[in-house]
């Protein structure tokens, strides 16, 4: 609004706010005293209707064209429905119980998480601590009018923001705690309220006997209202003391990307760093120069602020350090570590944070946690999705029902649902694996495995001392790194086999009868062949390592490598070829056993 034209508008001043705010607090006391033993009861999530009919749904955009001066605000009100959302996402009221907004929300506080977002009040559109919940309470109530839902208490706002749902009189405003929204319904239903990056979704469920659903209640005829006197981010009035010009806090902004990163990749990190803009944020787990960790020495740009996760992380660290080296305990812990870690970032995120890169160990507890709502994200594939590798052991297990280690753990299915769902809502999936990549379709953005230097991978040389053919395991002799295929193929070879990890199945021993040994990491490079032939492996480093060595690799497809000059690939562990390349590699003189590098069998 142009400066002449608000020249005669009245200004707002601190003593009216003050009566304001006496005002709300009286009405306030007077509904906790009325309801103190009738107030309705808060509902807990559940899964009983999950698949129910979906009787409603609306949404509405969270984000729309805005100035640089608008963005915080409008960011401050995201911020406020994502808190929302996770009290009232997978609700499940019973049949005649009532509903009510403020009695499952709770008070919006900034000790909660809430922030300043905008609010009409008292003629004007002004910041306000939970502001832009409004939005949440009219789709609400919309979706209650077309389930057929009992409207026990609902409130219209005093004035009609042009454009909004309010022109139809279907808007509903909320004031802790006596302006409320409240409905009931002679059936059990279920609310689900989601944040995708652009909207707001709200939808109910329900489950009527004879699986008919309920006539929509008509909306009530709209009723003139005024417009809003002001909005305190375009009224030009900068001298009133609700004006974000006023609050230190309040800075102009068009939003920033944060990077929620876990253990260093050199693929990931070379991409975030080429992706990152000014301004991003990089959360970290530590200072990796400070704590001497290199595993977390990313590389942010100069620009780019850092915050760190310190004591989250040394306290994962020690946990994990007084864990088993295989097991489900151990896989649990490391679980419980991840999901603290994304806790933190969770809150280390600011609402002016509109888009994220995440590491795929920390995307299902950040998805659970609501945090990427109202957010577009990508995400950093460190490992097959828990589904797809949980049913990759399940088939392994089918195969060897003996192995102790195979079926020692599964993730809480919770989890995997979530993670599940994140995947389904991520932009681009990120990742140098390429079986990973061609199993994600055209998300996949396929990175180059990077080879390791060639200062840090010693030269071939076979040992006098130890003449021979020798296999090397780079991983522990377990199950799901193919060790019972891999014995299986040993035999009738006059080879020895060398194992670098110590932790084993137990019981019955897969490498009896066979010539074999552990070893050290220095022994891969004199080995005739590199072999791997596991079920599952996320990050082959020493099979990398071998390859930049000029050592020949024996690998699946599961191991994700690209094509190699040194690289012979089989399709799985049970791969009736896994013998023969075995048999080649150790004796290539044989013309009979002739298999081409990089080939499936």
């Amino acid at each position: 609004m142009p400066p002449e034209h608000h020249a005669d508008r009245h200004l707002p001043e601190r003593w009216q706010a003050f009566l304001f705010h006496l005002k709300a607090k009286c009405f306030q006391a007077q509904r906790a005293v009325r309801e103190f033993r009738t107030r309705p009861r808060r509902h807990e999530p559940g899964m009983t209707l999950q698949g129910a009919p979906v009787a409603a749904e609306t949404r509405s955009p969270l984000w729309r064209e805005m100035t640089a001066a608008e963005f915080p605000l409008t960011a401050g009100k995201v911020e406020n429905l994502r808190h929302a959302a996770t009290a009232f996402h997978g609700l499940e009221i019973p049949a005649g119980e009532v509903f009510s907004f403020w009695r499952q929300l709770g008070r919006t506080t900034r000790s909660r998480g809430f922030t300043s977002g905008r609010e009409l009040r008292e003629g004007c559109l002004v910041p306000a601590i939970g502001g832009g919940l409004c939005q949440l309470s009219g789709l609400l109530y919309q979706a209650a009018l077309e389930a057929g839902l009992s409207v026990v208490e609902r409130h219209a706002h005093s004035r009609i923001v042009p454009g909004s749902a309010a022109e139809k009189d279907l808007d509903a405003t909320v004031f802790w705690n006596y302006v409320d929204l409240r409905f009931r319904a002679d059936f059990p239903w279920r609310l689900e309220v989601v944040l995708s990056a652009s909207d707001l979704n709200v939808r109910i469920l329900s489950l009527q006997p004879g699986g008919k659903k309920a006539a929509p209640i008509p909306a009530p005829s709209a009723r003139p209202r005024e417009a809003p006197s002001g909005d305190c981010l375009t009224c030009g009035m900068l001298t009133c003391f609700r004006h974000p010009a006023a609050t230190a806090a309040h800075a102009p902004a068009l939003g920033h990307s944060a990077y929620l990163l876990d253990a260093r990749w050199p693929e990931f990190d070379e991409w975030c760093r080429e992706h990152s803009r000014e301004g991003d944020v990089w959360l970290l787990p530590l200072d990796a120069r400070r704590w001497k960790k290199p595993n977390y020495a990313w590389s942010p740009p100069a620009e780019s602020p850092v915050r760190y996760a310190t004591l989250t992380t040394l306290l994962r660290s020690y946990r994990q350090r007084r864990i088993p080296a295989q097991g489900a305990i151990r896989q649990r812990t490391l679980m419980e570590g991840e999901a603290a870690l994304a806790r933190r970032y969770a809150a280390m995120l600011t609402p002016e944070c509109r888009h994220v890169v995440v590491s795929q160990n920390l995307l299902p507890h950040l998805w659970r946690s609501g945090a990427l709502g109202g957010r577009s994200f990508d995400v950093l594939m460190v490992r097959q999705p828990m589904d797809e590798l949980q049913q990759r052991l399940d088939t392994a297990k089918a195969a060897h029902p003996d192995s102790p280690t195979l079926g020692d753990f599964r993730a809480d299915p919770a989890l995997v649902i979530a993670e599940r769902e994140a995947l389904a809502a991520a932009g681009r999936l990120i990742t140098p694996h390429r079986e990973l990549a061609k199993r994600l379709g055209t998300r996949a953005w396929l990175l180059e495995w990077k080879l390791p230097p060639s200062s840090t991978t010693p030269a071939v040389a076979k040992s006098p001392a130890s003449p021979g053919v020798r296999f090397f395991l780079p991983a522990s002799p377990l199950a799901r790194k193919g060790i019972h295929e891999l014995a299986a193929a040993l035999r009738g070879l006059d080879a020895e086999l060398l194992v670098l990890g110590s932790a084993g199945e137990g019981g019955d021993d897969p490498l009896k009868g066979l010539r074999w040994r552990k070893a050290s990491l220095d022994e891969m490079a004199t080995a005739t062949a590199v072999v791997l032939p596991a079920w599952v492996e996320h990050q082959p480093r020493l099979l990398l390592r071998a390859l930049a060595a000029g050592v020949p690799v024996l690998a699946t497809a599961a191991c994700g490598l690209a094509e190699h000059p040194g690289l012979h690939l089989i399709s799985d562990p049970a791969s009736p070829a896994l013998h023969g390349i075995l048999r080649a590699l150790a004796h290539p003189d044989l013309a009979c056993a002739v298999y081409s590098p990089s080939s499936s069998s």
